[in-house]
């Protein structure tokens, strides 16, 4: 049973956006133990490559202090838990961090300083449910809204149209296509930028 998170960055109808801890080092590994979970999750598998498990003490000596960096160096980017109001349940993670951050970004070329990186990583019990639109529609809004973003992009491999149609309804809109040199699928990039950007589009009744 998760415990109630002692640092909340937002809350939505259904989802709690925390803080990681180094208790989560367990969560996390569970996560990425699940090899349908990161099948498209890992947009740097280099060719011909698969995705390789994760053990738990690379998450805690390696993949926790990265994430919990975040909170130091910056105000409102980073790595956000994600927690089921209903059953204070651990169901993943979002991000919402400067793009350039990635090394897998940098590569590619395609972005600059002002463009905020979107993306998630959910359990496989919580697919379906509309978390993941829910989730992100609300880091559109408080970028926008609170934490000065210009412009908010996400990636995912061509294949995974789940991703795609999750920025869709996000508001994000297709940018270009692009064939990165470290992997061999085809990556899809969407975008918005904070000039298109409209609150009431966001608000439900």
């Amino acid at each position: 049973m998760e415990k109630m998170p002692a640092k909340v960055f937002l809350e939505t109808e259904r989802l709690i956006l925390r803080q990681f801890t180094e208790s989560d080092a367990e969560n996390l590994f569970e996560l990425d133990s699940d090899r349908e979970v990161i099948r498209f999750a890992n947009l740097g598998i280099i060719k011909g490559g698969e995705p390789t498990d994760t053990d738990r003490e690379t998450i805690r000596n390696k993949t926790l202090p990265r994430l919990l960096a975040y909170y130091q160096k910056y105000e409102g980017y980073g790595f956000w838990a994600a927690i089921e109001k209903f059953s204070h349940e651990f169901i993943g993670w979002f991000q919402f961090r400067p793009a350039l951050d990635s090394p897998f970004n940098v590569t590619s070329g395609l972005y600059d300083n002002k463009d905020i990186e979107l993306g998630y990583r959910l359990r496989k019990v919580s697919w379906g449910k509309g978390y993941a639109t829910e989730g992100a529609k609300a880091l559109v809004v408080k970028g926008f809204s609170e934490l000065g973003t210009q412009r908010v992009v996400s990636s995912a491999l061509a294949a995974n149209g789940a991703s795609s149609r999750v920025m869709e309804k996000a508001g994000l809109k297709f940018w270009q296509k692009y064939i990165h040199p470290e992997i061999e699928p085809e990556v899809v990039i969407y975008a918005l930028n904070k000039e298109e950007f409209k609150l009431e589009e966001y608000i439900t009744t």
